[in-house]
């Protein structure tokens, strides 16, 4: 499996799994049936509707003009949903700038231009060749456009949430803990686990102290042994309200 390290300002490391061929060619296959869809009702409708009883060549160029906005399906749907189509969308894969940040328009137009050379030339041999052989499974529009695929599935664990084993007699400490707020509590607990990771005793201390100037309490328990109750406690009382 690969995967592309980001390095955030906080100096925080985010690992995103990289999209290959496989996920990329459903999607693919999900919009083109999207867009099949859409032209047939625009043919059925333009062969049907009798605003268009005129000779074959006119019906042509109205059918033409009204399948126009499916030729730049991609680049609009990847612009408007900040580097994803549907098919996208459904598989959860998205397309990011190698750093990591957002896409801007350019790099997606870029990236849409290169179709031509990535999916329509030599029956898209040169895009799968690109994407195999590449080590960020990029093709040549993301080459070129300083662009990966990745995924954007949530890995649903309760270490990444507010919520805390309890033990089922657990018994709570710090009573005015509803004091705090989710968002509070989720702050709290980011900064505790990416510090306790980090051996870093120093912001542990800080937080200790914020924490309890906030509350107005006082307590004997050491830094991480503090901080872990309030995590348990906030979790005892809300989940009991």
């Amino acid at each position: 499996m690969s995967n592309l390290a980001i390095n955030t300002a906080q100096n925080v490391n985010l690992d995103y799994k990289l999209i290959g061929l496989g996920e990329r060619f459903v999607a693919f296959l999900i919009d083109g049936l999207i867009l099949l869809t859409y032209i047939t009702i625009m043919e059925n409708l333009v062969a049907l509707s009798d605003i268009f009883s005129t000779d074959d060549w006119t019906k042509r160029g109205i059918l033409g003009l009204v399948t126009l906005p499916a030729l730049f399906y991609s680049v609009l749907c990847h612009i408007l949903f900040s580097g994803q189509t549907i098919g996208k969308m459904i598989l959860k894969i998205k397309v990011v700038r190698v750093d990591g940040a957002p896409t801007q328009w350019y790099n997606l137009l870029v990236r849409w231009m290169l179709r031509i050379v990535d999916i329509w030339m030599f029956f898209a041999s040169i895009g799968v060749l690109s994407i195999l052989l590449s080590d960020k499974k990029q093709r040549v529009g993301d080459a070129a456009a300083g662009t990966v695929v990745i995924s954007v599935k949530k890995k649903h664990k309760i270490t990444s949430t507010i919520l805390e084993d309890l033990e089922v007699d657990y018994q709570p400490v710090f009573t005015n803990v509803t004091q705090l707020t989710d968002k509070d509590v989720r702050i709290i607990k980011e900064a505790f686990t990416i510090s306790k990771k980090n051996n870093d005793y120093k912001t542990l201390t800080l937080l200790r102290n914020k924490v309890c100037s906030v509350l107005n309490i006082e307590s004997n328990l050491y830094d991480i042994d503090f901080l872990n109750t309030i995590l348990k406690d906030y979790n005892y009382y809300t989940q009991n309200m």
